[in-house]
């Protein structure tokens, strides 16, 4: 039992380490600022506490089934834990200081690890409770349900205080006279699709590209940065068939760096980082005039409280290739040029496109052998066009 024991400790350890250097994260970086901005960093400190319960009370069980199950769960808390940790540090040395309001495809790994972790304590607590002695469905019972109430009370603490923070920014004077796709005069028109458009002068950008081959997909790119003027940064998480990691790529006061996996950023030519501008990019190469002429216009939709005209073209997977070099890590040196696809693209009231999203396709045996039909999604937003970014040299 002592060694048993033990190594639940080990497990206990390693969470609240973990769970700690995300509250610390929080804490020191990650602030959304407002006036539960203190508040909010506390709520972080919960599931401290929490992996804390689990160190005093260890989930000793008896058995050769149960052991080897409190084992996985709280290894399997931890492996949710610790990439989502990995992945905020890398956006926030690519970004800056973000919201506390991810995304749900951000929210859910946090979520579970949460749950693992509460659980891992609960049935710890349940057996302290309870004794060793009593009977194991009833400890079962008891871990579940005190697990199941550390989640919910932890998760809706923290959720609750920063959506009341983040209502308590936008209630602020200034606040809601823009959003972040752009100004929110519903009594205003955009330009029309053939009029002058522009990139906006800085930008927070996001990149997400997806492809399959005979609906089978062969792997994702997400990319977020920040742009001001021709000067960038950002990190691409990439994970195709080809190529798996973290790749990023910046340019500072005509200096550059690019970042590979399994190495750090490396100082480069600038001209090999030329084509990487992302939204800058996708603008100067797919909406010139000659494309925009014989746009469709769809009509004005309203983003995020922002009104903007949608438009549409055709494109061929050339131009799709230059306009979205991000793609490479999707099919590699494949002669995309007999492909054929669409992009949309937004228009706000400023003239500035903050929104790209379109597919390509065409024959799959370009790609890999005797596949038949492949396919390219792709999905670019630019916002925060209006307002001043910081770029950071990368870290040694």
């Amino acid at each position: 039992m002592r060694v048993r024991q033990f190594e639940l400790r080990l497990i206990a350890i390693a969470l609240l380490v973990a769970w700690a250097i995300a509250a610390s994260l929080v804490l020191v970086a990650y602030r959304p600022g407002g006036p539960f901005d203190l508040v909010v960093g506390a709520t972080s400190l919960l599931p401290i506490a929490i992996a804390g319960a689990s160190l005093a009370w260890p989930p000793v069980a008896r058995g050769s089934g149960a052991f080897p199950l409190m084992v996985a769960l709280g290894l399997g808390a931890l492996l949710l834990l610790l990439p989502s940790i990995a992945g905020v540090y890398d956006q926030l040395q690519a970004h800056g200081a973000q919201t506390l309001l991810p995304s749900l495809e951000a929210a859910y790994p946090w979520f579970l690890a949460l749950a693992g972790t509460s659980l891992f304590a609960g049935f710890g607590i349940a057996r302290r409770a309870l004794g060793g002695s009593a009977l194991r469905p009833r400890r079962l019972i008891a871990g579940i349900g005190i697990g199941s109430v550390l989640t919910l009370l932890t998760a809706a603490s923290f959720a609750g205080v920063a959506v009341a923070n983040e209502f308590a920014l936008n209630d602020q004077p200034g606040s809601a006279a823009g959003s972040r796709f752009g100004p929110t005069d519903v009594g205003g028109q955009p330009p029309p699709c053939d009029g002058d458009v522009s990139a906006g002068p800085s930008a927070r950008v996001s990149t997400r590209l997806a492809g399959t081959i005979d609906l089978r997909s062969i792997g994702s790119v997400d990319q977020g940065g920040v742009r001001d003027g021709d000067d960038f940064r950002w990190l691409a998480y990439v994970a195709t068939d080809r190529e798996l990691g973290w790749y990023g790529a910046t340019t500072l006061d005509e200096r550059s760096w690019t970042r590979v996996p399994d190495h750090g950023w490396q100082r480069v030519a600038s001209d090999l980082v030329a084509d990487r501008t992302v939204d800058l990019r996708a603008i100067e190469v797919a909406l010139t005039p000659g494309f925009r002429a014989t746009a469709e216009d769809r009509g004005v939709e309203v983003i995020e409280r922002a009104p903007a005209r949608r438009c549409r073209i055709a494109v061929d997977g050339d131009a799709f290739l230059e306009a979205f070099p991000q793609a490479r890590w999707l099919v590699g040196d494949a002669d995309l040029g007999d492909w054929r696809g669409q992009l949309d693209f937004w228009i706000f009231l400023d003239g500035q496109v903050g929104q790209i999203s379109g597919n390509l396709s065409g024959e799959g045996f370009e790609v890999e052998p005797d596949a038949l039909q492949g396919s390219i999604d792709v999905t670019l937003t630019a916002t925060q066009r209006d307002r001043d970014v910081v770029i950071y040299p990368p870290g040694p």
